[in-house]
């Protein structure tokens, strides 16, 4: 074994990063970053991951980054056994039980997360950008998005990134620098999350997801958790969702941090809320035990495509990320009315013959699928996938009364059908059993207008990952909307999708 330095001290772009041995276990946009990242300052890199287009292969040969090609499920390859690395780099899709994962915590390396690294080395370009973190079961990517046009509009130079498409290497790399980034991480990433410090922290909430890979659902609400820790001014919670009160309530942040709530009730002091459909801080003013200020109204919300509980809450949630960094009042509502929802997401198709078609693909698990649904009173709905080890029968349970009827897609949809027959029988559900990726969707819409009737919405809020017949979610999605298209043909009512704000 070759002679290993300790890595705990290296917490600065300008620390002695030079010959350092690391390890990066996949390839993907996390591990593509870190390569590239790490090969500038001048480490010994090696990527080992199952496979590499030749882009990628080009790209890792120019920056003189090596290169593993071989199923790290099966072993750990010779070649990175002999490289002896002295740090490993994880992705962000591997197991905490994966062999490689494993080889390398038993081994007493060093075991960090792109995360982490981006956050030693923040100060590339000089000033460190503060750092404004978000996770949650559901509406992370909104939510990002939404403080960071908020700050921006408040003059401040912001920029989301994570996993929200930017990596966050990429972010403090960029050469002209930012005052403040706003990191989206999932709960893989605070699995490997080592010390950092934010700004201000959130946690939207918590519902059974990826027990499988986290094992259990206590694991999984403590990796949510660590977004708080060593939080510096705003914890930010979801007051009707007691979880993430606990998460602060348990976190070791600085001393002098605040807990501040959101929620859609009337706020009280410390916290954001809602008044007679309007938006209202009531913890950044001068006198919040007696004042409240007002955002934006609910009515603006939904017409940008932020209509329905879910997308209240996490506007609000964003607007007191955004506050706790000195976002102005003013900025917060132009960043609102500005505003236009991801594709995916609760996003209008169509409309035609008094039904509308519905695209939210992004609806990967039970919780995101449950607030879609609670937007609309009478729904044919498009369900199944890949649901991680987490079983549909209470989500159909819940909103059994909403539905006019249901389309199964998925190669294993035994689960979906037998909660249907058991918590609504009389409902009619049809399966999608075709073995042709690509007649799936086709197929499911025309089920699906069979069954619809006019003041329904056709809705794709699959509550499961996408993988077992599309490529991922935006894939199914794109598959939806050219399936709706082909099927109504020239009789659309709306030309262009656009985000959807519910009906009353």
């Amino acid at each position: 074994m070759m002679a290993q330095r300790d890595v705990l001290g290296l917490t600065s772009w300008n620390a002695n990063w030079a010959g350092l041995r690391t390890l990066v276990l996949g390839l993907g946009v996390s591990g593509f970053a870190a390569a590239d990242t790490l090969a500038e300052l001048g480490c010994s890199v090696l990527v080992a991951t199952p496979s590499a287009d030749t882009a990628k292969k080009e790209i890792l040969d120019v920056l003189g980054v090596d290169l593993v090609l071989a199923d790290l499920d099966d072993g750990i390859p010779d070649r990175v056994v002999e490289f002896d690395p002295e740090l490993v780099i994880v992705s962000p899709g591997l197991r905490p039980s994966h062999p490689a994962v494993r080889w390398a915590l038993d081994s007493g390396r060093g075991v960090w997360s792109d995360v982490e690294l981006a956050w030693r080395l923040r100060d590339k370009t000089g000033t460190a950008a503060e750092w404004i973190v978000v996770t949650g079961t559901n509406g992370k990517t909104t939510t990002v998005q939404l403080a960071a046009s908020m700050l921006a509009a408040g003059g401040f130079r912001a920029a989301p990134c994570g996993n929200v498409g930017v990596s966050v290497l990429d972010a403090i790399r960029d050469p002209a620098g930012f005052d403040v980034l706003v990191v989206e991480l999932s709960s893989f990433q605070l699995h490997y999350l080592g010390d950092i410090s934010p700004w201000a922290s959130v946690c939207l909430n918590i519902a059974d997801d990826h027990l499988d890979w986290h094992g259990s659902a206590a694991a999984y609400r403590d990796a949510k958790g660590k977004v708080y820790e060593n939080t510096r001014i705003a914890c930010i919670f979801n007051e009707e969702d007691p979880v993430t009160r606990e998460l602060v309530q348990s976190a070791d942040v600085i001393e002098g941090c605040r807990a501040i709530g959101f929620g859609l009730g009337i706020p009280q002091p410390s916290s954001f809320g809602v008044v007679d459909g309007i938006a209202c801080d009531r913890a950044f003013v001068d006198d919040r035990h007696h004042a409240a200020q007002e955002l934006f109204t609910l009515e603006e919300l939904a017409a940008v495509g932020l209509g329905g509980r879910h997308m209240t809450a996490n506007a609000l949630a964003a607007a007191a990320l955004a506050r706790s960094f000195g976002a102005t009042v003013d900025a917060v509502r132009a960043a609102v009315l500005s505003f236009r929802a991801d594709h995916h997401r609760t996003e209008l198709v169509a409309e035609n013959a008094g039904v509308r078609w519905v695209n939210d693909s992004k609806a990967t698990n039970a919780h995101a699928a449950l607030a879609s649904l609670g937007s609309f009173d009478s729904v044919v709905w498009i369900i199944g996938g890949l649901f991680k080890g987490t079983s549909p029968a209470e989500l159909v349970h819940a909103v059994s009364a909403r539905l006019r009827g249901a389309v199964v897609i998925g190669t294993d949809r035994s689960a979906v059908l037998e909660a249907f027959a058991r918590h609504a029988p009389q409902l009619p559900v049809i399966e999608v059993d075709t073995l042709d990726t690509k007649e799936v969707m086709p197929t499911a819409v025309r089920l699906a207008a069979g069954l619809a009737a006019d003041g329904d919405v056709v809705l794709l809020a699959p509550a499961a990952a996408s993988m077992d017949q599309f490529r991922d979610y935006a894939d199914r999605g794109e598959q939806f909307a050219n399936a709706v298209n082909d099927l109504l043909g020239g009789d659309a009512d709306d030309d262009e999708s656009s985000a959807l704000p519910p009906k009353p």
